[in-house]
């Protein structure tokens, strides 16, 4: 027969290892939430230093192999580019310690971020209408992300999954750049390579994804010789020039839509088909409608605010500032 005292031993054991189960489980929850939006954050700088410093260099109606050489001499690209950095290691820490589906829908945050900060840097305030669709954006990701309730972690994904994937992704960005250069400067050839360079992130980070695992189970050497980190910072480097020429293609405004809804949309694609993610279905698929609906409208609110002449393409600038 047990004892009396083991009965209150088990009961005690049990009071404290609920607790703690549910600590780890929150933590691990919160962890990668917390580096997603300081990433997202990091990349709203970036962006908006990024698109000073395009506006400052030649115009072209190709892409420019030129265009990287110029902007290296601008100071405030090459801050973006930091800032891009820290983007990238918040970005890592995030997917080393979540899911897919819940980092990169979170990046969703980008463009209302984007925004605000634009409109700190050029000391402007955002009207009531913008203020309002920064929040109907993050209620519609609130509602959407704890409807889904994203769950798995997978670490590993064998090569015939990344094959058909990859080649699918590869068909799309180079479908949606032929697309963009047959359409004049303006805001359909800035959606355009917005959506080619969300699908470039959006595969980064998936790559990204197993290349950080496989540094954090088989060390540095392994991580060095594996084929997905050289893939992801190929992807990368791809994803960073059709973003410039995104941005020199027509206004921010065009073409941050675009990369922030493509690049949670495709990673959410990415993270069940790869990495075996799973969300709710049944009737939370109502909430999450709902919750996307929210998004989709408080981004096309967004996008069509008038915003300062910094975030408008150069001759559109010129035009409203009465310059010939």
């Amino acid at each position: 027969m047990p004892r009396s005292g083991d009965h209150g031993r088990r009961r005690h054991s049990a009071g404290v290892t609920c607790p703690l189960i549910r600590e780890v489980a929150t933590l691990h929850t919160v962890l990668p939430v917390v580096f997603a939006v300081c990433a997202a954050l990091s990349n709203a700088v970036a962006t908006v230093l990024q698109r000073k410093a395009a506006l400052t260099v030649p115009r072209s109606q190709g892409f420019r192999a030129g265009l990287i050489a110029d902007l290296l001499r601008r100071p405030v690209w090459l801050a973006g580019i930091l800032a891009v950095i820290g983007a990238a290691v918040c970005q890592a820490l995030a997917l080393a310690t979540g899911p897919l589906t819940i980092v990169q829908p979170l990046f969703v945050l980008e463009l209302p971020l984007t925004l605000v900060v634009a409109s700190l840097l050029m000391h402007r305030h955002l009207p009531r209408t913008g203020w309002l669709a920064v929040t109907v954006v993050v209620a519609g990701l609130a509602v959407a992300l704890a409807a889904a309730s994203p769950t798995g972690n997978r670490t590993h994904v064998e090569l015939n999954r990344w094959i058909p994937a990859l080649a699918v992704c590869a068909g799309a960005v180079a479908g949606l750049a032929v697309a963009a250069l047959r359409r004049p400067e303006g805001r359909a050839r800035a959606a355009c390579l917005g959506a080619a360079t969300a699908i470039s992130y959006a595969v980064t980070a998936a790559l990204m994804k197993a290349a950080i695992h496989i540094l954090d189970g088989q060390g540095l050497v392994s991580f060095l010789t594996a084929w997905q980190t050289y893939a992801f910072a190929a992807t990368g480097v791809c994803a960073l020039f059709l973003l410039e020429n995104a941005m020199q293609a027509g206004p921010l405004v065009a073409s941050q839509p675009a990369l922030t809804l493509g690049d949670a949309m495709v990673s959410l694609a990415l993270g069940i088909t790869l990495y075996e993610e799973t969300v709710r279905t049944g009737w939370w698929l109502l909430p999450q409608l709902s919750g996307v609906a929210l998004i989709a409208a408080g981004v096309l609110a967004l996008s069509r605010i008038p915003f300062t002449q910094s975030l408008m393409a150069p001759d559109e600038e010129r035009r409203t500032a009465g310059v010939p």
